[in-house]
């Protein structure tokens, strides 16, 4: 220790900081990223991950329209959980709304529920549950059995006073739709599709075309008769067959290792899948028109890669996340695309309920496409 220590010149060594430091201020994009990174994991992790979800998106189908139906949707309506989104849906009403994703619950309410209570017998309602996603239904199913017993405590007075004891009046049956074992494979193997093809295929067109520029063959490429645009479509359209490639591997596996089904048809999804591939290419593009060197292209597809993972509602649930960060999730091609894939896998659906999901994605390849290629240009000049 003091053999190293002697000989040591403070004066020397604070050149050296002072040097670095100069270097730090000189790349203001690393010196960014170290500072930005910490302060959006610290507010992802504080403020916008939330493992317990409430105000979930619920139609009721009340097939009687009577005061005990009226008590329950109340009592569903008072508890932090469930945000009614209609009270006088259909039965195919719901099937759409859970099939799209925009309603997470449909409540039954059976015709004859008033009669059965009255006459002391055990009536039954049944919570059908969009379960692609089990750990953003848990916690409301839970809730739900808890205020069952006290839901119709005020209806059931009087000579209905007995049906009031416990047990509770009625039998809340949990039908959990398109995930029914609530296995998290099923769950998470759809969405690392969405994860791994962002990951690649943002990192490898901006080191591609990064590389290019870095070792000065890009200005030998446009020297010769083949166009920019040639350049960027050549460059683009191997990663574009990669992608696929990746694709196709992943659901064998899925099928194979991990038993998740398919029951959409694979040309919606290939659809959803080249849009999707679409949207993280020209992510790229962008990257590596902004990027100077291929460090820099590799610490933006980080700086892009961690919120598109954190908001897109791949590891947490998407609607227990607050409203600033639902805002933010939603223009990440990510978030579209996973509830696209397990859509088409899970759930069957095909081009009319993708589309709500596929017209964003299309929208965020036209504006970061024309910042893209404005920043390319600018570069190749």
């Amino acid at each position: 220790m003091f053999a190293l220590l002697r000989g040591l010149s403070f004066a020397r060594l604070i050149t050296v900081m002072r040097k670095e430091f100069i270097q730090l201020r000189r790349d203001r994009l690393t010196f960014a990223m170290m500072v930005g990174i910490p302060i959006i994991q610290l507010t992802l992790f504080g403020y916008a991950i939330n493992g317990d979800p409430k105000h979930l998106p619920t139609v009721v189908v009340a097939e009687e329209q009577s005061a005990f139906a009226r008590s329950l949707t109340a009592a569903l309506t008072v508890s932090d959980y469930f945000d009614i989104l209609s009270t006088s849906a259909t039965q195919a009403d719901a099937d759409r709304m859970l099939a799209e994703g925009s309603a997470q619950f449909a409540l039954v309410i059976p015709p004859d529920f008033s009669r059965k209570l009255i006459r002391g017998e055990r009536a039954q309602v049944l919570l059908d549950a969009d379960a692609t996603d089990p750990t953003a239904t848990g916690n409301a199913i839970a809730a739900l059995n808890q205020l069952a017993p006290g839901a119709l405590a005020r209806d059931l007075g009087g000579p209905l006073a007995s049906h009031a004891a416990a047990p509770p009046p009625f039998d809340v049956v949990v039908q959990r739709r398109y995930n029914p074992d609530g296995l998290t494979a099923w769950n998470v193997v759809p969405g690392l599709m969405g994860v791994i093809l962002t990951m690649t295929m943002i990192m490898m067109t901006g080191l591609a075309l990064t590389r290019e520029v870095e070792r000065g063959t890009m200005e030998n490429l446009l020297a010769t008769p083949v166009r920019p645009v040639e350049v960027m479509v050549g460059k683009i359209l191997p990663f574009i067959l990669i992608g696929f490639v990746q694709v196709v591997l992943i659901l064998i596996a899925a099928r194979l290792l991990f038993n998740v089904p398919f029951i959409g048809t694979k040309p919606v999804l290939l659809l959803g899948v080249l849009v999707f591939i679409a949207a993280n290419l020209v992510v790229g593009i962008t990257i590596s028109s902004v990027a100077r060197n291929q460090m820099q292209a590799m610490q933006m597809t980080f700086f892009f890669f961690l919120p598109s993972i954190l908001l897109s509602g791949f590891m947490f649930p998407f609607r227990g996340m607050p409203g600033w960060a639902q805002f933010i999730g939603e223009a990440l091609p990510l978030t579209h695309f996973l509830r696209l894939a397990r859509g088409v896998m899970l759930k069957g659906n095909g081009f009319v309920e993708i589309w709500p999901h596929l017209w964003p994605l299309l929208l965020f390849i036209t504006v970061v496409l024309a910042i893209g290629l404005k920043r390319f240009r600018k570069t190749l000049d």
